[in-house]
């Protein structure tokens, strides 16, 4: 009788296991890899943790890394939500209006979003604040038939990687329009020269890359000739004007510091929201409040632009999931916090940034924050040695310091984005400031 080896290779033709691997060449074959045997299920984990306590984490390590990811405080009762079964392996509900649960979250979801945004709907959700970047400047190009996309360059690097990973496929153009250098935030004279008959859209940041907040939305809504993208800080979006009452067209955002942790920089959720006339070229889904057949309240799928439900060319994206998890968390901590909670906390956190800068700018070597005005979360600070060894002594002394500056915007010399929040406590101020008078 066949073994079950010799079985299976004449069932697919073969002769021997060699022959399986005809065509991997030779010289890059091995004769195997030299792995120790098994262990028990009791001595992986033991193995595991010892591994896993190398790591530093915020809770032993203050950290004041920011550009895109914050550390909140996530109450335990979002978690618990998010925890539960019906949600934990939340995924595209392909018989969609069976799933009434998930489906009337994410509705809420969807709400809370508008609601913040100023926005007329807003879908279930992008895999990241990126990703809804690359594909309000498609959504921008639909409408428009434009090929031009105005941005800062006060942006992530690699959120404008994302973007022109998007644009090369329809051959978009982006522009780039520099901040001011005395106020930091973008340069309304650069923008006029910029914008042109074949701008699609200009998109702006509020709060910004370097945590300044962009004031006069209003003016750069009269000077964007067609449609205008503001990316937002959703917790911001509790004590700013919404984007949606200053002409924005689409609004979007990284969704994360609404109830996810940061977790190694993800998962993510990406926001997306535009008003009622661009609907029907957004990407994503949009989740619908009805009446079913006995005029119960019911919610449906109502609007599913990706390829798997319409005909491929006329898709929107085929961008193939979305973040459902994380969109529940965060419609779990907004629906926990409440609208008086987010205002309160998002004040709380413009005032730490302004506290902190304001003691570490009389350190000597240390300006802070670079830019005046009102900030989010951050602030900028330049040093007068470089960054480089301050970042180093800040490890030394157990402090995770803010992300270096210099070498992507070189304009603002020796620099670092440092952010803080509520998490923050006075000894892990006390213990950055103290690390940062020592560097000499």
């Amino acid at each position: 009788m066949d073994s079950e080896e010799e079985a299976m290779l004449r069932a697919i033709g073969l002769r021997s296991i060699d022959d399986l691997f005809a065509d991997i060449p030779a010289s890059v074959r091995t004769d195997g890899i030299d792995i120790p045997g098994g262990l028990s299920e009791q001595e992986v984990v033991r193995h595991v943790t010892s591994l896993l306590r190398k790591n530093r984490s915020a809770e032993t390590m203050p950290t004041f890394l920011g550009a895109g990811l914050y550390d909140h405080f996530v109450p335990a009762s979002v978690r618990a939500i998010a925890s539960r079964a019906e949600f934990y392996t939340a995924y595209t509900p392909y018989q969609a209006e069976l799933s009434q649960g998930i489906l009337q979250t994410l509705w809420e979801y969807q709400s809370f979003v508008c609601e913040l945004t100023g926005m007329d709907a807003a879908n279930t959700s992008m895999y990241d604040g990126s990703t809804a970047l690359g594909e309000a400047a498609l959504m921008a190009h639909r409408i428009t038939g434009k090929k031009e996309i105005v941005i800062p360059r006060a942006l992530h690097w690699e959120k404008r990687k994302v973007l022109e990973s998007y644009t090369v496929g329809p051959g978009l153009d982006v522009v780039e329009v520099p901040f001011d250098p005395e106020a930091g935030t973008m340069d309304l004279a650069a923008l006029k020269k910029a914008v042109g008959d074949d701008t699609a859209a200009v998109y702006v940041e509020n709060p910004n890359f370097f945590g300044r907040f962009q004031e006069d939305l209003a003016d750069i809504r009269s000077i964007a000739p067609s449609v205008l993208i503001v990316g937002a800080n959703p917790l911001a979006l509790a004590v700013t004007t919404a984007p949606g009452d200053l002409g924005a067209d689409i609004v979007i955002g990284e969704g994360q510091p609404l109830g996810n942790a940061v977790n190694y920089g993800g998962p993510l959720v990406g926001i997306f929201s535009c008003r009622e006339e661009h609907v029907r070229k957004m990407p994503g889904r949009v989740i619908g409040l009805t009446r079913d057949a006995e005029d119960r309240r019911a919610f449906c799928m109502t609007l599913q632009t990706r390829e798997q439900h319409i005909r491929r060319e006329r898709a929107m994206s085929n961008i193939c999931t979305n973040e459902t998890l994380m969109a529940v968390s965060s419609a779990a901590y907004v629906g926990v916090l409440g609208a008086n909670g987010l205002r309160r906390l998002a004040l709380e956190n413009i005032r730490r940034a302004k506290q902190l800068a304001e003691r570490i700018d009389p350190l000597e070597n240390f300006e802070a924050p670079l830019f005046p005005g009102g900030h989010f979360n951050e602030f900028v600070v330049r040093c007068e040695v470089p960054y480089a060894r301050v970042h180093k002594a800040l490890l030394a002394a157990g402090v995770h310091g803010g992300l270096p500056l210099t070498s992507r915007f070189p304009e603002l010399g020796e620099a670092a984005l440092f952010a803080t929040t509520e998490v923050h406590t006075e000894a892990d101020y006390e213990r950055l400031l103290e690390a940062m008078e020592r560097v000499r």
